[in-house]
């Protein structure tokens, strides 16, 4: 693979990832959308699908990593830095892509998000908060708590994926990414409820810059103050799991 491939696949493969996992958010949580309120287990089942088709259309350019920690923890395992650099560049750019096409294809209902006149709180005039539709938010606010949560998380996504490279069965049948996307729904409805399970630096540092120029109606705050704890949690989570897979493997 040259570095063109790689950049390309984790662009392509990263967006689509995006697209899906930001619209399923969106689709839960804006008004006027037909799918809205319809649950955290649409959700995970989102995420998970979005990585199934991200994963399958970069695999042949850049092996689908889409994820800085699983990068990171493949590095960490095999010694091999070089292209480390393109793989997380790609990541980032591909995850700012997928968050402006999930923007668009919910155009109308974020233009929508608007206070009416006459509402009371809680009404249905009321503006829907939009940052959880492009990056995660903790349900309790604990900078320790929550980097424990997504540490751990990311080790549970990160040492499974390396071990199933040595599932010989898995790679001859093309079912690998298959289990991936069904691993990413299982920490979702396991793992997710604390921190809205980042697992992944890109996935929430891409979305959250361009959530923070996105024209958005009453789109309030990006949250820059806890934006470090998505990042480093599952960077932290992705070299241990490289370091416990190195060592027990």
């Amino acid at each position: 693979m040259s570095n063109g491939d790689i950049f390309v696949g984790e662009v392509i493969g990263t967006a689509i990832l995006i697209l899906f996992g930001a619209g399923v958010c969106a689709a839960v949580t804006l008004r006027y959308s037909k799918a809205r309120a319809s649950g955290w287990v649409v959700i995970a089942f989102g995420w998970g699908f979005g990585v199934l088709a991200g994963a399958y259309t970069a695999a042949p350019l850049s092996g689908g990593h889409l994820n800085p920690a699983v990068t990171i923890g493949i590095a960490v395992d095999t010694g091999t830095w070089g292209r480390v650099w393109v793989y997380l560049l790609g990541q980032i750019v591909g995850a700012m892509l997928g968050a402006v096409l999930a923007y668009l294809v919910y155009f109308a209902q974020f233009q929508a998000n608007v206070h009416k006149e006459g509402t009371t709180e809680g009404s249905a005039g009321e503006p829907v908060p939009t940052l959880g539709v492009f990056s995660t938010v903790p349900e309790i606010r604990n900078p320790v708590a929550n980097l424990v949560t997504e540490i751990i998380a990311t080790i549970a996504l990160v040492l499974p994926v390396l071990a199933f490279g040595l599932t010989r069965g898995l790679g001859e049948s093309g079912t690998t990414v298959l289990i991936v996307s069904l691993l990413v729904v299982g920490i979702g409805l396991s793992l997710g409820g604390p921190t809205g399970y980042a697992i992944n630096p890109a996935r929430d540092l891409g979305p959250r810059v361009v959530h923070s120029f996105l024209p958005i109606p009453n789109k309030g705050t990006s949250d820059w103050g806890y934006a470090w704890i998505p990042i480093v949690g599952p960077l932290i989570g992705g070299t241990l799991a490289g370091l416990i897979y190195n060592a027990a493997f």
